[in-house]
């Protein structure tokens, strides 16, 4: 097995350092953006949760016999974001398709550029704008000259891959007369964008839009759980299909961790800052670089940066995109986890 294989192949969990054939190489990728697989007292909490409610929970949603643990966290995330009501489930992907499944007949669906394939319905979309923001204007053209009335429209709140998170005010420019529902996926923004409150807050309330965000939990806060905010009618329709009863739930171990783990977010927040900020102060972020600013993906435009980098024992995210046969995308990922001297011997080795 050579080196490449072994890197498929880890015999630990990732961090910001990986042992292969008994060398270190630091590690820039992944979506642990605050660190929480390996913070010590995020652990501490999954073990305290673990000795309340065991390893996990094999009963459906729909089960007589219930946790309580699942409708205190769905309250406490409720109120946590700011939203009418949450619903938790065992994954992202379910929260997304979930959520598809109830909401996508109630109204003509458009979906922005690069929307998450979770989102998808039976077919691929058929998207012909490339930007978001020329979707955006096209879309709100469209659906004021349109004598459609329902519409339900469909985006992630950021592109993580080519960093860049999306300006949702254009529905303000929508006919009030038209009623929309506006579902986004969040997965890669909760716990970062908008001090860690997720894409939420940057979104106009309206009363004519219907607003429904779905979010893998287990990106920046660490939990294998999906999560959807909306109303509490929605929420409530969702809760009454066959998909949600019918699915095993997600640990109630991670969940117990999550709802006592405010500080240890905040706190990994604040560290994650200070290092884009190192970072991005360090280095001559030009046209060779795609970057969104306090987010930490940093996107390098040239190829074989992944290959320069490997002698200095640094890994990075290195994949073709969009599919196998594409181009090589390479990306720096910072983390809260990261120090100052990993960082400077990053620094270093770019310069």
């Amino acid at each position: 097995m050579d080196k490449e294989d072994k890197f498929r192949h880890l015999e630990h969990g990732l961090s910001s350092k990986i042992e292969v054939d008994h060398q270190q190489f630091l590690y820039f990728g992944g979506t642990a953006y605050l660190s929480i697989p390996q913070h010590k007292k995020f652990i501490s909490l999954f073990i305290e949760g673990i000795d309340k409610y065991g390893l996990n929970n094999g009963t459906s949603r729909g089960n007589n016999i219930q946790l309580g643990i699942y409708e205190e966290v769905e309250q406490y995330a409720a109120s946590k974001y700011n939203v009418e009501a949450a619903l938790i489930t065992s994954s992202g992907y379910l929260a997304a398709k979930l959520t598809i499944a109830a909401l996508a007949n109630e109204g003509e669906i458009r979906y922005a550029p690069d929307t998450h394939p979770a989102l998808w319905g039976p077919e691929k979309p058929v998207v012909l704008e490339s930007s978001f923001d020329d979707w955006a204007v096209n879309t709100v053209k469209e659906i004021n000259e349109s004598s459609s009335n329902k519409w339900v429209l469909i985006s992630n709140s950021m592109n993580n891959l080519f960093p860049k998170s999306y300006d949702f005010s254009f529905i303000d420019q929508i006919e009030k007369n038209k009623k929309i529902i506006l579902i986004i996926d969040d997965s890669h923004g909760i716990g970062i964008l908008n001090k860690g409150k997720s894409v939420l807050p940057s979104i106009p309330k309206l009363p004519q839009v219907e607003i429904v965000v779905v979010a893998s939990m287990a990106k920046a806060l660490g939990v294998d759980a999906g999560i959807v905010f909306g109303s509490k009618c929605i929420i409530e329709n969702l809760k009454q299909r066959n998909e949600f009863n019918g699915a095993s739930p997600s640990s109630a171990a991670g969940l117990y961790a999550f709802m006592h783990a405010e500080h240890i977010y905040k706190e990994e927040y604040h560290r994650l800052q200070k290092n884009i900020d190192f970072f991005a102060n360090k280095i001559d972020l030009g046209e060779d670089w795609c970057y969104e600013p306090g987010f930490p993906v940093f996107l390098y435009r040239n190829e074989g940066l992944a290959t320069k980098l490997l002698p200095h024992h640094i890994l990075i995210s290195s994949f073709p995109y969009p599919d196998k046969n594409g181009r090589i995308i390479d990306r720096i990922v910072l983390s809260s986890w990261h120090s100052k001297a990993d960082l400077s011997h990053l620094i270093k080795a770019l310069n």
